[in-house]
Order: C-alpha cells, then sequence, then structure tokens
C-alpha cells in the first residue's frame, strides 16, 4: 500500500489528537515529530513510537523523505512555519484558524499558489453526516434562492485556560489573534461558506464582548484581552446575509443550530432537518443520517475520502478524490471574522476590500525555523 509519510509539528493536545486520527487512516504513516520542549516531544514520540525527534523545524524540513507537514501551533505561528513547509516543497496541513489575520492567511495562499504545494486548512464540520447531506440538498436546489444563514455557537462558560481547560496562549492576541470567533466561530462559518458555494462578501458589521467575570489570577497569567462573544451580520454578494453568534461564555440557554434560509426550503444543521411547505401544509423532514452514511461506505464506498479532515488529505495526496478549496474557504472565513473586529473598533461597518487593506502581520518570529 501506498504511505503518505508526515511529520507532526507540535506535539501539544492538538497534536496528539492528529497522531491518533493517523493511526486509524492505513496509508498515513508518521514518520518525525518536531517540538521546542523536549519532555514533551520524548513522552509523544515513545507514546507513539515515533523515533525520529526534532527540536528545529528547520532542519526537520530538510528531510527528504517527508511528503506532508502537519502543522499543529498556536494561530500566529500558522503563517511562518506553514509557508516555510511549502517552500520546502512538502505539502502543508495546517490546524484552524487559518492564521492570526486576513493578511498572513493571504500570504499563505499566495505562496500555496506560487509553489504549487498542496494547502489544506483543518474544518472539521465540513465533513460532518450532517454538512454531507446538507450539500446534496443544496446543490440539486431543493431550497431554491437561498438568501440568508445563520452561523451559531455556544458555550456557556468554556473559555480556554481561564475556566480551566486549555492553554493560556488561546486567550491572549499575542499568540492566537482572536477568541470565540477564532476559536470556535471558524468551524460555523466556514461550514456554511462551503455548503452555499463560498459566495463573496461585501461588507460586515459587529461587535465583540468580554464581560462575564473570571479568576483574577488566571486573567493576569493568560493577558486575558479576546472576545468571550462574538456577533455579526455579514452582506455577500447578490443579497446573501448571515448573522454570526458565537460564544464561549455567556448568561444563557443554548442557541439554536445554525441554519440555511431559500425560497423553497430551509436547513437546520443540528439536528438536521429540512423545513418546507407541501400541499400547503408547513412541514419539517427529519433524515435518517445512519443509512445515508451507510450507503457511502458500501454502494457508493468513495465517499469514504470525506470521512474527516485528516483523511480526506492522505486521500487527496494519493490522487484519490480532489482536494476541497478550505484555504480558499478558511481565507474568506478570515476575512469576515477579522470584519467584525474592525467594525467593532471603528464603530461602523467594514467592506470586503477595507478589511484586506486594514489587516497587518500579526506572525510571529519563530527562532528555531
Amino acid at each position: 500500500m501506498q504511505k503518505i509519510r508526515i511529520a507532526i509539528i507540535g506535539v501539544g493536545i492538538i497534536g496528539e489528537s492528529h497522531l491518533n486520527t493517523y493511526r486509524n487512516i492505513p496509508e498515513a504513516e508518521v514518520v518525525a515529530i518536531c517540538d521546542i520542549n523536549e519532555e514533551r516531544l520524548n513522552y509523544i514520540g515513545n507514546k507513539f513510537g515515533i523515533s525520529r525527534r526534532f527540536t528545529h523545524i528547520g532542519k526537520m524540513l530538510e528531510e527528504k523523505d517527508i511528503d506532508a507537514v502537519d502543522v499543529c501551533l498556536h494561530n500566529n505561528m500558522h503563517a511562518p512555519v506553514s509557508i516555510a513547509v511549502m517552500r520546502s516543497g512538502k505539502d502543508c496541513y495546517c490546524e484552524k484558524p487559518m492564521a492570526g489575520t486576513f493578511y498572513d492567511a493571504r500570504r499563505m495562499y499566495q505562496v500555496m499558489e506560487e509553489t504549487g504545494q498542496k494547502l489544506h486548512i483543518q474544518l472539521s464540520m465540513l465533513y460532518t453526516k450532517e454538512a454531507r447531506c446538507a450539500k446534496r440538498f443544496i446543490d440539486a436546489g431543493k431550497l431554491g434562492h437561498i438568501y440568508h444563514m445563520r452561523s451559531y455557537g455556544f458555550r456557556r462558560r468554556g473559555r480556554p485556560y481561564v475556566d480551566g481547560y486549555a492553554a493560556r496562549e488561546f486567550v491572549n492576541t499575542t499568540t492566537s489573534g482572536g477568541g470565540a470567533l477564532f476559536d470556535m466561530g471558524v468551524y460555523h462559518i466556514s461550514q456554511l461558506l462551503y455548503l452555499t458555494g463560498l459566495p463573496k462578501l461585501e461588507r460586515v458589521c459587529g461587535h465583540t464582548y468580554a464581560e462575564i467575570a473570571m479568576d483574577e489570577g488566571r486573567r493576569q497569567i493568560s493577558g486575558f484581552n479576546v472576545e468571550e462573544l462574538g456577533v455579526g451580520l455579514a452582506t455577500y454578494e447578490g443579497g446573501l446575509s448571515m448573522d454570526i453568534l458565537e460564544s464561549w461564555a455567556i448568561h444563557g440557554k443554548p442557541f439554536p443550530s445554525s441554519a440555511i434560509y431559500g425560497s423553497e426550503a430551509g436547513l437546520s444543521l443540528e439536528p438536521l432537518s429540512i423545513h418546507s411547505r407541501e400541499n400547503d401544509i408547513e412541514t419539517d423532514t427529519t433524515v435518517d443520517l445512519g443509512q445515508m452514511d451507510y450507503l457511502e461506505h458500501t454502494v457508493y464506498a468513495d465517499s469514504a475520502h470525506y470521512d474527516n479532515s485528516q483523511q480526506h488529505w492522505i486521500h487527496a495526496l494519493l490522487g484519490k478524490c480532489d482536494l476541497l478549496p478550505t484555504a480558499k474557504i478558511a481565507l474568506e472565513t478570515q476575512r469576515v471574522q477579522e470584519g467584525i473586529y474592525f467594525s467593532q473598533k471603528l464603530g461602523r461597518e467594514v467592506t470586503a476590500d477595507e478589511i484586506e487593506a486594514m489587516s497587518e502581520s500579526k506572525a510571529l518570529e519563530i527562532p528555531n525555523l
């Protein structure tokens, strides 16, 4: 069996999760890992039986037998490392969000085009059963003219580090670039943009908030300065609109599902249901996702190329399927997210062109690159 030989940069919680997924992909072989934390590096190397271990990214990228590199670092490290990976002649898988700013994400996209290497961004909600089914209904025209989307994500109290889990690097702009919109909103926004054919953004308005009390010691240690709640309204070409509501922490009940509304039918994603009018009667249709999934893995076995982000990536590198345009989807997701930040700062709506003009690099210098 032909295998893709992979190296992973960053073996923290996310890197370990990726390693567990690769274990279940027969065509993937992780041959090297890299991290500046030697204790963690050796722990993960021993746990997964990986003998080639590096603390210097640049030296690892010189290894000729590595086909692709999986970047599992904090957001403002994504651009410099992913660019170095592609310039070394290797294909690149990168964690979400694409980068810490639209500017840095665009540089990644440009280098992808310049080098001809494949760049894949981890947008896991593109591969859910709900998304796969929704795409069928939408592509078949069952919703009619799509005019509005709702991108919703809820945690009642789940801010990284200050609420007791994950690392402090998630909650300060130096390493993360943003908060709830970057950590969670990226999944929901990207899913809707994918399902609706990646519409062209025209303008955005929005607000960000950080109002709920937290442990003051953890606030000081982490340098918490990002949003726990992001809200926005984006307008796309042709009048399509999307409202955004993304919470790490809020005093409220769970939000409704992300949804897509059309002239002939509407669609709620979690749980998946189709809302329409049949014979002058309002109807809500549920879907047998289990049966769909069974048929996709028996009668239509090629669907397995889309079981999850990493399997899709490996199968695309082997030529078994075309790679989904996740780099473009992630870039446009970054544009609308940063648009909300600029709108909050300026107190007004901002255009897609303004977002591109105002965005600046927040990429960190990587000493071992």
